[in-house]
């Protein structure tokens, strides 16, 4: 056996079939479309939503909710997250970004410190929006909560 006799099953090799190319084809005059009408036109059939002339499912259906445009972006941060920062650390926007807490500012309206969790270390926190219960401990643990304008 040499590699220049070497050829395919038979059968798993097919041709391509050559529409329009003369009646002696058996592909001709039609190009295997059928008559006239819309599928026998260039870019005829019907899209995948039609409904043979019905109206359509999606027109039938109401329309349901609202996007508020003016809706902010708030990340919510638990006091227990915090847990991870050594002591006298201040503890701002620029620090939850670095070490992975939060996303880049540029996705987000603001951050949230939310009182879920315990905490040991006394901490600097400077954020915006602090809920009470977080407020109240952090200053139970020693730190406190500088104003973030």
């Amino acid at each position: 056996m040499n590699l220049g006799t070497l050829k395919p099953p038979v059968g798993s090799r097919k041709k391509r079939k050559r529409v329009g190319r003369g009646n002696g084809s058996g592909h001709g005059g039609t190009s295997c479309k059928g008559a006239k009408g819309q599928n026998a036109r260039s870019g005829g059939g019907v899209g995948p939503s039609f409904e043979g002339g019905q109206m359509p499912l999606t027109r039938r259906l109401p329309k349901r909710g609202f996007h508020n445009p003016f809706r902010k972006e708030i990340v919510i941060i638990n006091v227990g997250q915090l847990e991870r920062f050594p002591q006298g650390t201040l503890v701002d926007e620029e620090l939850l970004v670095n070490s992975g807490l939060i996303k880049k500012r540029s996705q987000t309206q603001g951050i949230k410190l939310l009182g879920e969790g315990s905490i040991e270390q006394a901490l600097s926190v400077k954020i915006a929006l602090i809920s009470k219960s977080a407020k109240a401990k952090i200053v139970n643990a020693g730190g406190s909560v500088l104003e973030d304008n």
